[in-house]
């Protein structure tokens, strides 16, 4: 990495005159967020656009775009706006935090504050479990509840954890990620929420309250009254669907390089194992989480693959993928 760069890496960014979403090799500096455009596996420079984080403000999580939960909000001192999507949670939680950082630079109390996190949490009086419940299904302002797959089972209706966490902090009901998964828990133990899935149902098993939850990508949710389950039968599962049923291990923003063309485009690639599947999805176009009706645009099985890095050329790092 550079000097003096606090951070670099791709993220998906929304245009200022036509609202389409765009992948962009982004560098963070102490006092500018830099965008570039990525040519033939290599950044165009000068950049593509800056952003100045003097006076910026910062809005994460931001839930203005239903099918977008992972962006980030920056409003510059002259009110101009940027949406920027992450490819996971962690990466969009810490753009957040070394952006944050880099806008209170010169304030070394409020980047202290960036490390604290509260140990202990209690509901405020005037706020009732079922008024959060209520909120949580209002139509308009309420989590999305949507068919979310597991190790190809079904589950409609259901969220995931921390797609609520997101909601429970953007509406203030908690202040930071721990605050929210200790209401979580909270909601469960209360019966308004039950897991479903083998992964959320597991981590009930747990003697601490506040580990019942995950606020986590994989874990599934639902309200209590309204938990359905559909599971194919084995001998109607499609080989698309074993290819997507394996156990997400990894996923992010990678440069790939066309097989024909040889043009290169910035794509999301999700390596799944048991069955080991590498596939890669538009970023501009998929939402998030990656569910049954977001087709990858491509894929291929891992098995007797082999893989080999070559020289760096430039943004990012280059691997070769041969197949069986």
């Amino acid at each position: 990495m550079e000097d003096g760069v606090l951070k670099e890496g791709f993220l998906v960014k929304r245009g200022h005159i036509v609202h389409n979403w765009k992948a962009r090799w982004f560098i963070l500096r102490q006092n500018t967020l830099l965008y570039y455009k990525l040519e033939g596996g290599r950044k165009v420079t000068p950049p593509k656009g800056r952003i100045l984080l003097d006076g910026c403000t910062i809005t994460c999580p931001c839930l203005e775009y239903e099918n977008r939960p992972l962006l980030i909000k920056l409003k510059t001192r002259t009110s101009t706006e940027y949406f920027l999507e992450a490819c996971s949670r962690e990466e969009r939680d810490a753009w957040a935090f070394e952006i944050t950082g880099a806008i209170h630079a010169g304030q070394p109390g409020k980047v202290q504050q960036l490390h604290i996190l509260k140990n202990s949490f209690k509901l405020p009086p005037h706020i009732s479990l079922h008024r959060i419940i209520d909120k949580m299904r209002d139509s308009s302002s309420g989590i999305r509840s949507s068919p979310n797959m597991e190790q190809g089972s079904t589950y409609k209706k259901s969220f995931i954890g921390s797609s609520l966490v997101d909601w429970l902090i953007s509406n203030s009901f908690a202040a930071n990620r721990l605050e929210a998964v200790t209401l979580a828990s909270m909601l469960m133990e209360e019966n308004f929420l039950r897991p479903v899935g083998t992964r959320s149902v597991g981590a009930i098993r747990s003697g601490d309250l506040a580990e019942q939850f995950l606020d986590d990508s994989t874990a599934l949710y639902t309200f209590a009254e309204s938990y359905k389950k559909e599971i194919s039968p084995k001998e109607e599962i499609s080989l698309s669907t074993m290819e997507l049923s394996g156990t997400v291990v990894k996923q992010g923003y990678l440069a790939k390089q066309g097989h024909k063309r040889k043009n290169w485009k910035v794509r999301r690639f999700v390596l799944r194992k048991d069955p080991a599947f590498l596939h890669y999805y538009d970023p501009s176009k998929v939402s998030y989480p990656l569910q049954e009706e977001n087709r990858p645009v491509g894929g291929f099985s891992l098995r007797g693959s082999l893989v080999s890095a070559l020289e760096d050329n430039g943004i990012p790092a280059v691997s070769v993928l041969t197949g069986p």
